[in-house]
């Protein structure tokens, strides 16, 4: 069902897509969330070939716009942390940590690296991350 639907947009899609893109890599990456999207939307299969089309192209710019504003919080939040990197570890102590830190769930990773690694507040690593404070002390807690 959904390979001929594919195969019917794929080619204006990519066209879009490359026409906002970066490069190709991006443009492929915003042709596939989009889809991925659609597939949990499958009303949008029922639509006309040109709103189907239209979803698609707002789909994927919407995508593309979030992705720049992540990116470029996070080129904020990574010069920032350059400026306070000290890290109170030796070389063999680093390699140590990130060996413990490698067999935590990511979240909790993140966070314990961004707390001890990084020096960052809770109150830094929740705007980071996108939860309350309490909840990254509440994390912290649990290790």
């Amino acid at each position: 069902m959904f390979d001929h639907h594919y195969e019917q947009l794929f080619p204006d899609l990519w066209r879009f897509a490359n026409s906002i893109a970066r490069h190709e890599h991006e443009a492929g990456d915003l042709i596939h969330d989009a889809w991925t999207r659609a597939m949990k939307h499958p009303h949008v299969f029922d639509l006309e070939v040109h709103q189907q089309r239209a979803w698609f192209f707002k789909t994927m710019k919407r995508l593309l716009i979030d992705e720049r504003r992540k990116s470029q919080r996070e080129d904020v939040f990574d010069h920032t942390i350059h400026d306070r990197i000290e890290s109170p570890f030796s070389d063999y102590e680093k390699i140590e940590v990130m060996e413990i830190l490698s067999t935590l769930p990511e979240e909790e990773r993140t966070i314990l690296f961004q707390k001890y690694w990084l020096g960052l507040s809770s109150t830094e690593i929740g705007r980071q991350l996108n939860m309350p404070p309490s909840t990254v002390r509440s994390k912290m807690k649990r290790h």
